[in-house]
């Protein structure tokens, strides 16, 4: 049997006796769970490590990984599909959300020296600033050019648009960390991290969100209340992952629980995203180590970019 899945089935099986979350009775029925993204034998693969805090999982058309070390880096990093580790644009702030758009710029998450939301061009490295004295967490691009942040500390998400135009786009979520997209960019997802909730708001054409709803409930650690709702990713097929005090929790296109993905190690992991050969790979920041584990589920939401100069 699987090391993970064994894991992953033994903290549900205890989060079903004992948790204050009861599960849903559909879960154990349910045909789009755990058993149609994880492979027998498959198991986490350690990538990087001797790192500080690791962050911004991203990925771009051809499968290549990027991110940020908060804790040591300088440097936006980059992991080829065949594994090779580089520095991807060098002398950058301090970002933890990191996200291509469809102008083939790079979108972060600035957290110093100033918090910031900018775009940042391939290869130069120029950065164009977006929002300015902000508090941006994490982001997501949509293939419109509107940029979608959580702002944790006001629980509010931000909306900005390709001309700089900014707006609150909804508000009186929990603590509001990690944020993706559904494949048909019509629902943006949005996880709580001091709550147990994972939103989710329809996108109307001129990027403004309505129809917000608790769709998706988080499961808890036993001596927690809150979930540790932190990054999030979406794959082709819909389903949404999330990261959490108790692992990678994963849901299918309609919102239902479909089971916990173990974390590579018992550190935090705080963000994810398909990538590698094919988008096959779940690529997990783990705290001082990048992870990868190949699946049966292919990630959505890639764009064209341009490599860098040598």
């Amino acid at each position: 049997m699987n090391p993970a899945r064994h894991i992953g089935t033994a903290v549900l099986s205890l989060l079903f006796i004992l948790s204050a979350a009861p599960l849903r009775a559909q879960n154990s029925a349910n045909d789009d769970g755990l058993s149609k993204v994880l492979i027998d034998g498959q198991n986490w693969e350690l990538l990087a490590e001797g790192l500080g805090f690791t962050d911004g999982a991203c990925s771009d058309a051809e499968g290549s990984f990027y991110f940020y070390d908060l804790g040591k880096g300088t440097a936006i990093r980059k992991i080829s599909p065949d594994g090779k580790v580089s520095d991807f644009i060098k002398d950058m702030p301090k970002c933890s959300g990191l996200k291509f758009g469809p102008d083939g710029r790079l979108y972060a998450c600035t957290q110093g020296p100033k918090k910031q939301l900018i775009a940042i061009e391939v290869p130069s490295g120029k950065i164009t600033v977006l929002a300015d004295n902000a508090q941006p967490n994490d982001l997501v691009v949509s293939h419109r050019g509107y940029a979608y942040y959580t702002d944790t500390g006001k629980g509010q998400v931000i909306i900005v648009d390709a001309k700089g135009g900014i707006r609150t786009g909804a508000g009186g979520i929990n603590a509001p960390n990690g944020i993706t997209l559904s494949p048909d960019q019509n629902t943006l997802a949005v996880s709580e991290y001091r709550g147990t909730n994972v939103w989710t708001f329809r996108v109307s054409a001129d990027g403004s969100l309505d129809a917000g709803a608790r769709t998706m409930t988080l499961r808890t650690p036993l001596n927690k209340a809150d979930s540790g709702g932190d990054g999030s990713t979406t794959d082709a097929a819909g389903r949404y992952y999330v990261t959490s005090h108790i692992g990678i929790q994963m849901f299918d296109a309609a919102g239902r629980w479909s089971g916990v993905i173990a974390k590579p190690t018992d550190k935090g992991c705080v963000s994810i995203t398909f990538a590698g050969p094919g988008h096959a790979y779940l690529y997990a920041c783990a705290s001082d180590k990048i992870f990868r584990r190949k699946t049966q589920a292919k990630g959505s939401l890639f764009f064209q970019t341009p490599e860098p100069a040598k």
